[in-house]
C-alpha cells in the first residue's frame, strides 16, 4: 500500500550497496498516466521534486538524492504517461512497420528498454562514474491494474538479463492485531506476485515492532524464501537509521551473494556517526513556524522539512516545526484558530514561507512576512515566499497598497510580480522555469555570498512568475536589497535586508531545499537555523555536516 516506506527501504538498500564500494543508480516507476508529477495536487501526491535537468518527479527521487548524494535526471523517473507517449509517437512515425501495437510486447518492451538504457548511466557524483548496480522501485500495489504492465516488463527483463542479474525485494505490511503480528497479508501479497510470474528473493516486512522469530520462520516456509531473507523493517526513531537496521540483518551480503558480485562488509560509518549525532542533539529546541497552505500533511513540504532537519543537525539543535495554516492568520487574531496561528508565530525562533501556487492564504503569508520583518525574527522565503516578501515591502514600506502579483490579479494596477515573458499560457505541464540555473551575486559581502562562499549560486527553480524588473529600482529604496539575479540581470533571484537592520532576512526565487543533503545542508537553511538558534549565521562549524563550497560557484 502507499506510504509503506518503499522509497526509504530502496534508498537504504542502495546506501548499503554504495557502502560496499559499488556505484549505484536508482529508478522510480510510477504507474500513473501523468507524464510527470508537475501538475499533481500536493494534497494527494505530496510535493513535486525538481531535478537538475528540470524533471518534475515523485518525491521519492528526493529521498534517493538525499540518501546517496547523487544527482538524477528526468529519465530516472518512469511513468505510464511517458511510456505510452513514447510508444504512440513511434507508432505515428511508422516505426512498428504496420504491426498491431499492443501492451505486450510493445509497452512492456519499451519499459524494459528504458530501464536498460538508464540503469548504467553516470550518476553525477562529481566524477561521473557509470553505475554498477541499479535499484528500481516500482510504486503502487501488487494486483493493481496500472502496475501489471510494469511487473510483466520486469519479468521479461529478468529473463533477458538472466535471473542471476536481478534481485527482487517485496515490501509488505505485517500488522499487529490483538498483540499478535499477522502474516496473512504478506502471504497473499507474495502469492499475488508469484501469480504474475515473479518471485521475491527477499521480503522486507514493515511492522511496528521487530518481527518475531516465529513469524519470520512462518513467512519463510509459506513464501518459499529463506528465513534469513525475511527482513524486519520495524519503526525506528529516525529514517536515517534504516540503513543501520538493514545492515544488522546482512541485507547487502544476501543481495551480493545472489548477484555474485564481490564485496566486503558495507562500510557506512558516516551514517553511524550521523545517527549518533542525531541522538545526541543538544537542547534547547529551535522552533520554526512553517507558514503554508498545505499543512494537513508533511509530504507537501517534504524537502523543506528535510532541509530544516539537515540544518538542525549541523547546528546541533533539536528541531520543532510549528505548522501554521496561512489562512488562519487572516482571521481575528484573538479568536480560535487565528489566535493559535499567531501564538505559533510569536513563539517561533524563525519563520519560513515556502513555495506554492494560487492566491488562497497569500494575505496570511504576507502578514507573517511583515511580522518577521518588524519583530526581527529570522526569516527564510522560498519561491512564492520571496515574491510575497517583495509585495510586503512594496505595500508597507513604499506605500503601494495595490501591489500584487499577476498570478492573483491579472488586471492589477501595480504588478510587482509578473508572468515570465516566455511562459506558456496554454499548457501547464513542464512549462515553468525548471531545473538548475545560475544566480550571480552582485554584492560579495552580502549574507548569501558568505553562506555560499562565492559570487555565483547554482540552484533548482520551479516557477512561472517573477519580480517585475521595472519596479526593482523603486523597491530597493525601501531597504530591500536584490543581491542576486540571473545572468541577464533581468530576473531577480535573491533579496535580503541588511544585517544591520535584521538578524536574518533572506528570500530566494529558487528552491535551495532540493539540493540539501543529510551530510551537507543547504546554505540558506544552515544560516537560517544558526540565526534562529541565536548564532552568527555566517559562522561555519567544522565537521561532516558543514555546507560544501560546491553548492555555489563553479
Amino acid at each position: 500500500m502507499s506510504g509503506l516506506g518503499k522509497g526509504i527501504t530502496a534508498s537504504s538498500i542502495a546506501v548499503l550497496l554504495q557502502g560496499c564500494g559499488w556505484k549505484v543508480n536508482m529508478i522510480k516507476i510510477d504507474p500513473y498516466l501523468n507524464v510527470d508529477a508537475g501538475t499533481m495536487s500536493p494534497f494527494e501526491h505530496g510535493e513535486t521534486f525538481v531535478l537538475d535537468d528540470g524533471g518534475e518527479t515523485d518525491l521519492d527521487l528526493g529521498n534517493y538524492e538525499r540518501f546517496l548524494d547523487i544527482s538524477l535526471t528526468a529519465d530516472n523517473n518512469i511513468t505510464t504517461g511517458k511510456i505510452y507517449k513514447l510508444v504512440i509517437e513511434k507508432e505515428r512515425k511508422g516505426e512498428y512497420l504496420g504491426k498491431t501495437v499492443q501492451v505486450v510486447p510493445h509497452i512492456t518492451g519499451a519499459i524494459a528498454d528504458w530501464i536498460e538504457n538508464v540503469a548504467s548511466k553516470p550518476v553525477k557524483t562529481g566524477t561521473d562514474p557509470h553505475a554498477d548496480v541499479c535499484v528500481i522501485e516500482l510504486g503502487g500495489t501488487v494486483g493493481d491494474i496500472e502496475s501489471m504492465p510494469f511487473i510483466e516488463a520486469l519479468r521479461q527483463l529478468q529473463y533477458r538479463l538472466g535471473p542471476e542479474n536481478m534481485f527482487i525485494v517485496q515490501v509488505t505490511l505485517v500488522p499487529t492485531m490483538s498483540d499478535e503480528q499477522k502474516t496473512k497479508p504478506t502471504q497473499h501479497a507474495v502469492k499475488e506476485l508469484r501469480s504474475a510470474g515473479f518471485a521475491p528473493d527477499m521480503i522486507c516486512c514493515r511492522c511496528e515492532t521487530e518481527l518475531q522469530s516465529e513469524q519470520r520462520k512462518k513467512l519463510g516456509l509459506f513464501c518459499q524464501v529463506g528465513a534469513e531473507s525475511i527482513i524486519s523493517v520495524h519503526n525506528v526513531s529516525d529514517i536515517y537509521k534504516v540503513p543501520l537496521l538493514l545492515k544488522s540483518q546482512n541485507v547487502a551480503e544476501i543481495i551480493s551473494n545472489k548477484l555474485k558480485i564481490p564485496q566486503g562488509m558495507p562500510n557506512i560509518s558516516p551514517w553511524e556517526q550521523l545517527c549518533m549525532r542525531i541522538d545526541g542533539l543538544e537542547l534547547p529546541v529551535v522552533k520554526i513556524a512553517l507558514v503554508g497552505k498545505y499543512t494537513s500533511g508533511t509530504d507537501a513540504y517534504l524537502s523543506v522539512c528535510k532541509a530544516l532537519q539537515h540544518a538542525a543537525i549541523a547546528v546541533n539543535r533539536k528541531l520543532e516545526i510549528s505548522w501554521v495554516l496561512s489562512e488562519d492568520l487572516e482571521g481575528n487574531p484573538s479568536d480560535g484558530n487565528s489566535k493559535k496561528a499567531w501564538d505559533a508565530l510569536k513563539d517561533a525562533d524563525g519563520i519560513l514561507v515556502p513555495g506554492g501556487f494560487g492566491d488562497r492564504g497569500t494575505e496570511g503569508k504576507i502578514m507573517s512576512v511583515e511580522f518577521a520583518r518588524t519583530q526581527k525574527k529570522p526569516f527564510l522565503g522560498i519561491c512564492l515566499g520571496m515574491q510575497l516578501a517583495v509585495i510586503e515591502a512594496a505595500r508597507n514600506l513604499l506605500g503601494w497598497k495595490d501591489a500584487k502579483s499577476e498570478e492573483f490579479d491579472k488586471s492589477t494596477s501595480c504588478p510587482v510580480i509578473i508572468f515570465m515573458p516566455e511562459g506558456s499560457k496554454t499548457h501547464m505541464g513542464g512549462t515553468m522555469r525548471l531545473g538548475t540555473r545560475r544566480t550571480i551575486l552582485k554584492d560579495e559581502q552580502c549574507l548569501t555570498a558568505k553562506l555560499y562562499h562565492g559570487a555565483a549560486v547554482d540552484e533548482r527553480h520551479r516557477h512561472r512568475y517573477e519580480v517585475n524588473p521595472e519596479k526593482v529600482a523603486d523597491l530597493e529604496k525601501s531597504g530591500l536589497k536584490f543581491v542576486g539575479m540571473d545572468e541577464t540581470g533581468q530576473r531577480m533571484e535573491i533579496v535580503e535586508y541588511d544585517s544591520s537592520e535584521h538578524p536574518y532576512f533572506v528570500a530566494a526565487q529558487f528552491h535551495p531545499e532540493f539540493k540539501s543533503r543529510v551530510m551537507c545542508p543547504a546554505p540558506l537553511f544552515y544560516g537560517f537555523l544558526r540565526a534562529a538558534s541565536g548564532q552568527d549565521p555566517t559562522q561555519y562549524e567544522t565537521g561532516p555536516q558543514t555546507p560544501r563550497k560546491r553548492r555555489g560557484g563553479k
